[in-house]
């Protein structure tokens, strides 16, 4: 298969195997569901009745005083524990290496089909400039929320992005989300990090 290069006259020849697969809903969808979940930090926790701290006496007699209580850490108490409290829990969903690579090559082929994904051969800025990266981009004809990943991430251009809304990540490969993918309108991609991409997922 045969890309041409944004802002160039140049093409690339890439591998059908990763830019050129059927588009799979249902392992993307439990692919990006994994990776959201994978980052929820899970440590909600309350006090039940047992991790209460005050004594456990009970506070009456048993008969005589209509209600039966123990103490006053029961949940039915103003301050007293939490009935089913809620506990840490890890929310990561096993995906398996195979899975992962298959979702994201599913991801970059279904981009490409829909226009939404451009290959130039370099993407950096001079100046740490936000103005500059917008116009730049514009230049490539690339509008909406956008991934730009890139082998080697400058640091002006890691300044000049992370200040704008526009610009979901840039990342280079190995750092590539695939939420982000899904949720971008457009996806910049250089030629190197293509290579990249093949290497990994070919």
């Amino acid at each position: 298969m045969e890309l041409n290069l944004a802002g160039s006259k140049k093409s690339l020849a890439v591998s059908d195997a990763v830019f050129g697969v059927d588009f799979r809903e249902d392992l993307v969808h439990q692919v990006v569901n994994a990776y959201r979940a994978g980052g929820r930090a899970g440590t909600k926790k309350q006090k039940s009745r047992s991790d209460m701290s005050g004594t456990t006496k009970k506070f009456k007699k048993q008969k005589g005083g209509g209600a039966r209580h123990g103490d006053y850490r029961a949940p039915i108490f103003v301050g007293g524990g939490v009935t089913f409290a809620a506990r840490p829990r890890d929310f990561t969903q096993k995906v398996n290496k195979k899975m992962y690579r298959g979702a994201v090559a599913s991801i970059l082929s279904e981009l490409l089909r829909q226009d939404r994904l451009k290959v130039v051969e370099s993407f950096d800025v001079e100046a740490p400039k936000t103005q500059g990266l917008i116009a730049k981009l514009e230049g490539l004809q690339v509008a909406g929320r956008t991934v730009i990943v890139t082998e080697n991430v400058s640091e002006n251009l890691y300044l000049a992005s992370r200040n704008n809304k526009r610009i979901v990540e840039v990342v280079d490969v190995s750092g590539i989300s695939p939420a982000a993918l899904v949720g971008a309108d457009a996806v910049l991609i250089t030629v190197d990090s293509v290579k990249k991409f093949e290497e990994w997922l070919a």
